[in-house]
């Protein structure tokens, strides 16, 4: 998948958000020691408010910085969803901060307000503090919402929130402070009180989002959209669940698909992949990982049922089946490889096991015929032998002894330690029906197994002689 160019590399992305939170700190500093300074020679509650909230802004900085460096590491085998969390759980010490800190200022605003009057000074000074509090926290406040729309980081999103605040709540100070300078000094508590509320329902929708993102609730909408992509590529059949885990910017999507049971392996594999890529495609930030399930789907015809059959009674699949349909009934015959190793009577157990099955599942089946023969060897047994050669000028010499055959050839011989299977193509005379070849091609397989004691299995490909 190409990189989003809107986002870069991992590691540029990291540097970016660690510079941000890095200058908010520093920010947060500058400005919290101005007010903490302006704030003492006034004694104004409202920007020693503002100096208390500014102060939190500034651990809650230095909370972010601290998170969005640990967030961005990699997974490992204790944190296997990576350190995503990490952001959430610094934005959720930051609400706590916010809620102390409020509580004391509406309890002191309160006590100035129910004790007498407190000497408050409105100088210029403290007009210039928060007038330079609002230029800086607004500058803070863009920043960081840019950065963190962009790598969709919540430790910034929350820091850009606290900035955010800052600036209406040091507007309301401005807003006493002018009060407090035409003698109505009440209003400088008031004004502290309405900037601690401010500062609480900013609070309250910060804690909610981190709450939420700690107990891994999902984000609006985003379970219907990834069902959606999840269905609408070729191949599913069906969604049988979808979990979903957001940490940090990062979206973990485990989901298990239907897929028909009849797909050969490959391409369910190809199947599993275009989900992924179908989902990342639409929303950069999800992992995924895709689980298949076989699913019967509604046209699956006769032959196919019985395959399935089959194989989930740890067979290979049957060859040479057939399915004849006679008024609404079926009569169905195929061959089915059993191991060398298994006697007739457990061989013929496991036919009958799979015949039941078959009726079951195929109320329309009247009467099944199932031929016995022994597994074909597999790859693995497969060795070459020094009389190969031999034998197989023998197997050509018996072939071509036949009048019908114009040549014998490809011939392929595949033994193991006790038997051997024989795949060889012959040319027919152009003259001959279908079935005339039938029983050459019979006739030829029993001098095979008569002359070869060693071979169980003929495979014979005919062709016709050119024209």
């Amino acid at each position: 998948m190409p990189p989003d160019p809107d986002i870069g590399s991992a590691s540029d992305a990291s540097k970016e958000k660690q510079r941000i939170a890095l200058t908010s700190v520093i920010a947060a500093m500058f400005i919290t020691v101005l007010k903490v300074i302006v704030g003492l020679e006034t004694n104004s509650l409202g920007i020693l408010s503002e100096a208390a909230h500014s102060g939190l802004d500034f651990l809650a900085a230095l909370m972010t910085y601290m998170a969005v460096r640990v967030s961005d590491r990699p997974a490992d085998k204790e944190h296997q969803y990576g350190h995503g969390k990490v952001e959430n759980l610094s934005a959720f010490l930051e609400t706590l901060l916010l809620v102390v800190t409020c509580t004391w200022i509406i309890w002191e605003a309160i006590s100035r307000l129910t004790g007498g009057e407190s000497h408050v000074e409105a100088t210029v000074w403290g007009f210039s503090v928060i007038g330079i509090s609002i230029l800086v926290d607004l500058s803070r406040s863009r920043a960081l919402k840019r950065v963190a729309k962009k790598h969709r980081s919540q430790a910034l999103e929350a820091d850009a929130l606290h900035f955010s605040s800052d600036v209406w709540s040091s507007l309301v100070v401005l807003f006493g402070l002018v009060f407090v300078s035409f003698g109505y000094k009440w209003v400088d508590s008031a004004a502290a009180i309405v900037v601690a509320f401010l500062v609480l329902f900013v609070s309250y929708r910060l804690g909610r989002r981190t709450i939420d993102a700690l107990m891994d609730r999902v984000p609006d909408g985003l379970y219907e959209q990834v069902v959606d992509i999840v269905r609408g590529v070729e191949g599913v059949e069906d969604v049988r669940s979808i979990r979903i885990r957001p940490s940090g910017a990062k979206v973990f999507v485990d989901t298990t698909i239907a897929i028909r049971r009849t797909t050969p392996f490959q391409q369910a594999h190809a199947i599993m992949d275009n989900v992924e890529r179908a989902v990342e495609d639409r929303h950069k930030e999800i992992d995924v990982v895709v689980h298949a399930e076989p699913a019967e789907s509604t046209d699956e015809t006769i032959a196919d049922k019985i395959r399935m059959i089959v194989v989930g009674h740890g067979m290979r699949p049957p060859h040479n089946l057939e399915v004849q349909h006679q008024g609404g009934r079926f009569h169905v015959e195929f061959d089915v490889e059993y191991p060398v190793d298994k006697s007739f009577v457990e061989a013929h157990a496991i036919a009958d096991e799979i015949e039941a099955e078959i009726r079951r599942a195929i109320p329309s089946v009247d009467h099944v015929t199932i031929h016995m023969e022994e597994l074909l060897l597999t790859p693995g047994e497969i060795s070459a032998r020094a009389s190969d050669a031999r034998m197989r000028e023998e197997i050509e010499a018996v072939v071509t002894s036949h009048t019908a055959v114009v040549a014998c050839s490809d011939v392929q011989i595949l033994c193991g330690d006790e038997q051997c299977a024989v795949n060889l193509t012959c040319t027919f005379q152009r003259s001959l029906t279908l079935a005339e070849v039938h029983r050459q091609v019979s006739q030829i397989e029993t001098r095979l197994y008569e002359r070869f004691p060693e071979v169980r299995k003929v495979t014979i490909h005919a062709e016709p002689e050119q024209g």
